[in-house]
């Protein structure tokens, strides 16, 4: 039956909800995990009706990380050119959203911060607890966590394995929001709403080059970023948007 599926996926109003369905397992990632959110992720690249996606878990947690049971059988929770999850090493050019109840941690931690944005109960707990079981967090953990918060305070995350609390994670700018506990998803899905609102060209370039420009030289940067937002600047959503403010109504967006 569909309940039973490790990955369950909904659509409405443009925005994708990929729900991670293992919550007697604290939705640990095994490999069926990892193919339901990797055919989750080619679905929604395949669909021009559909401009945000948002990652949760069922049961009131969101990602204990890898299956360690599965792990020691030998199984791989890795899909070919998507990485870990299906989504640690290419998830998709549209913005992805985490709504993080509970624990997010080890892999976990590696999917939430893979998202573009994060929304977090404010019971939610951080942590690449990998050293503790004897691995490293290899999943974005060690390169990743680095770029988005101190590199001191990652390094301590990745060599203690502590944990960190919201109100923590929401000062260093490792989350956007605090939703009250059984609320990240709600909110997640607000915030979705304002973003399924705007030009998707736009959208999808804009996280491009914020992605992209990390890696970019000064001399670079503004030829660079030229190339990616030039389709913006010449797009009929551009027209459209002008039009539309003129107007003083909603733009009927085409996403080209």
């Amino acid at each position: 039956t569909m309940s039973e599926a490790a990955v369950l996926t909904d659509v409405a109003n443009g925005v994708m909800t990929i729900t991670i369905n293992r919550p007697q397992a604290k939705n640990a990632v095994n490999k069926d995990v990892a193919e339901g959110i990797a055919a989750a992720l080619d679905a929604l690249d395949a669909d021009d009706s559909t401009h945000v996606v948002i990652l949760t878990g069922a049961g009131g947690t969101f990602c204990s990380g890898m299956d360690l049971k599965a792990f020691v059988t030998g199984e791989t929770p890795y899909v070919e050119g998507r990485g870990f999850a299906g989504m640690v090493q290419r998830s998709t050019d549209k913005p992805m959203i985490a709504a993080v109840e509970g624990y997010a941690l080890a892999g976990g931690c590696e999917l939430a911060i893979t998202c573009d944005l994060i929304v977090a109960a404010d019971n939610a707990k951080f942590g690449i607890p990998e050293v503790k079981r004897g691995l490293a967090a290899a999943a974005g953990g060690l390169v990743r966590l680095p770029r988005q918060i101190p590199s001191r305070v990652a390094m301590e995350m990745a060599l203690t394995g502590d944990f960190m609390d919201t109100d923590r994670a929401l000062s260093l700018g490792l989350i956007n929001q605090i939703a009250p506990a059984g609320d990240a998803l709600a909110q997640a899905q607000a915030l979705a709403a304002k973003i399924a609102e705007n030009g998707p060209l736009a959208v999808k370039r804009s996280k491009q080059v914020i992605k992209e420009s990390i890696d970019w030289s000064q001399d670079e940067m503004f030829d660079r970023q030229q190339a990616v937002v030039n389709a913006v600047f010449s797009s009929e959503d551009a027209i459209e948007g002008a039009t539309a403010f003129a107007e003083k109504r909603k733009p009927n967006w085409k996403g080209r």
